[in-house]
């Protein structure tokens, strides 16, 4: 499997030769990592790190031949599900032992880790039927929950060489990946509502009727179809604006791209208009880790038109 390296400096000191954010979790003794916090910054670039890693296990087996294999609710994976979630598991167990992780792939299996206000989201490869299409739309996706807000995520589109990642003490960032190494990362923003209409993502494989729906009040002057978490990520980079949500989605497959779109000053948001929250286990009639319909906007004032109440302030990042 190809090495990979983190070569962006984080800040002065790490530029002067000091070990880096990424470098002091990696070498911490367990006691150390029991007993300091997760600080969402240091944990997005973590999670970027990790997926590098993830992405190039799966890159081999995407260059291959692979099975695929029907889960329970008819959903696809492959090895590569597989070979990417155990990589994943085991550097964040190495990392922060003492933070549960939900994995989309355990959980199939019955493995949910008993968690409270503070866990890690996982979905090790978003978007199976892109990578089964090989279209190269999927996704690793890593995020960190507290109190049912994703805070700090990472987004990382291996075969087309694209990774994100953010959180809400640090901001947003995007930079091309080539052989396995981070170039040019650039901080992102939302944009704000186009006066002559925006720009709509929705899903290529699983449609939900988001670009025939009527939205009162919202002018939409394109449509473009895109696979996994990458909808998310074109909103928080601010190449499109509204990514809506009408069926189902699992809490593995938006957390980190959420996390992402809010560090760069976005929203996501239920048809009420209150924040989408984490953790969402033991709702009668409902399936654990299940999300409502949800609509995603770069513009936060894009909430008041479409749920008729705009989105809480960001919180002061001071």
């Amino acid at each position: 499997m190809q090495s990979t390296q983190w070569v962006t400096p984080l800040s002065p000191s790490d530029m002067n030769g000091a070990p880096s954010n990424v470098q002091r979790a990696l070498f911490m003794t367990s006691t150390d990592r029991q007993a300091a916090p997760v600080l969402p910054a240091s944990a997005a670039e973590l999670f970027a790190d990790i997926a590098l890693a993830a992405g190039a296990v799966i890159l081999d087996i995407y260059g291959g031949e692979f099975d695929v294999t029907l889960k329970a609710d008819a959903s696809p994976f492959t090895k590569a599900d597989i070979a990417a979630e155990a990589l994943i598991l085991a550097r964040l167990s190495a990392a922060f032992p003492a933070v549960p992780v939900i994995a989309e792939e355990a959980v199939a299996n019955g493995i949910v880790p008993e968690f409270a206000e503070r866990f890690i989201l996982v979905d090790p490869l978003d978007g199976s039927r892109e990578f089964i299409a090989r279209n190269g739309e999927f996704t690793v996706n890593i995020a960190l929950i507290e109190h049912g807000v994703p805070i700090a995520g990472a987004v990382y589109a291996p075969a087309l060489g694209r990774i994100w990642w953010g959180s809400a003490a640090g901001g947003a960032f995007a930079a091309s990946v080539a052989e396995g190494r981070i170039a040019a990362p650039t901080p992102i923003t939302i944009r704000p509502a186009p006066s002559g209409g925006l720009t709509l993502v929705g899903s290529r494989s699983h449609k939900g009727g988001e670009a025939e729906t009527p939205m009162t009040g919202v002018v939409v002057a394109q449509f473009t179809p895109i696979g996994s978490s990458l909808k998310f990520c074109l909103v928080a980079e601010g190449t499109a604006d509204l990514y809506p949500r009408f069926n189902r989605t699992m809490e593995w497959d938006t957390a980190a791209g959420d996390a992402i779109l809010r560090a760069a000053g976005g929203a996501v948001v239920s048809a009420d208009g209150a924040p989408l929250l984490y953790g969402k286990c033991n709702r009668s009639g409902e399936t654990d880790f299940a999300n409502t319909r949800f609509w995603a906007v770069g513009d936060r004032a894009l909430t008041a038109t479409l749920c008729g109440d705009p989105a809480p302030p960001i919180p002061d990042k001071g």
